[in-house]
């Protein structure tokens, strides 16, 4: 099983909005910290030098901003035989 992506996230965002429909739909497991609440969460993202949200964090590749080809490559992996081990 896929370990939870983090997504920071603010509100009425809609590029925040479209990325959790969208992993949602790629039924991939998340955790939403909201960065008008979370003080550490938001310093983090500033020292990776991340201006927008959303923030998305897997285990060894994060990327701001809605990026659906980088959710069709989380799941793609998986979803690999080898690396899912089937």
């Amino acid at each position: 099983m896929i370990e939870p992506l983090t997504v920071c996230t603010l509100p009425n965002c809609m590029q925040c909005t479209m990325t959790t429909r969208a992993l949602d739909a790629a039924d991939l497991p998340y955790t939403v910290i909201d960065l008008t609440t979370d003080a550490h969460a938001t310093d983090l993202m500033h020292q990776f030098g991340y201006t927008s949200a959303p923030v998305v964090v897997a285990r060894v590749l994060s990327w701001s901003g809605f990026r659906p080809d980088l959710i069709a490559k989380i799941t793609a992996l998986r979803d690999h035989p080898t690396l899912a081990g089937k």
